[in-house]
């Protein structure tokens, strides 16, 4: 038997995708949850038509987001019922150097928007050009 996946077409396996990042997103915090919606639909409206080379990284990648922060989401939740409220552990991954060194200058710039966006302020060090 195949697995059901295999029977969407492209455009239903990125619309379920899609609407699976949304779905997890109702489990954050209200102003995570719109930060979040809204960086992904702007992300995938950005990609609709984009080069096919492009596709299948995309696919990847935020499918690995979806599975990490569904991750860090029921950690989250576990270590809410046994813990202070105080205590809860962050959402997210740390950027190192490493990781940083990777991206290309429109990546940095839409992460640094997003830090902005976050903080509400450029992060120390950084100078917007």
């Amino acid at each position: 038997m195949k697995p059901v996946m295999a029977n969407l077409t492209h455009a239903q396996r990125v619309r379920f995708l899609y609407k699976l990042i949304l779905r997890t997103h109702r489990a954050l915090p209200p102003e995570l949850r719109e930060l979040g919606d809204k960086y992904v639909r702007d992300e995938f409206k950005r990609h609709k038509n984009c080069e096919p080379s492009y596709v299948g990284p995309f696919m990847m990648e935020w499918t690995r987001y979806v599975m990490d922060l569904n991750k860090q989401i029921r950690s989250s939740t576990k270590v809410d019922s046994e813990e202070e409220p105080d205590d809860t552990p962050p959402i997210g991954n740390y950027l190192g150097e490493e990781d940083l060194d990777k991206f290309n200058d429109s990546q940095l710039s839409q992460l640094l928007e997003l830090a902005e966006e976050i903080h509400g302020k450029k992060p120390d060090g950084l100078k917007k050009e």
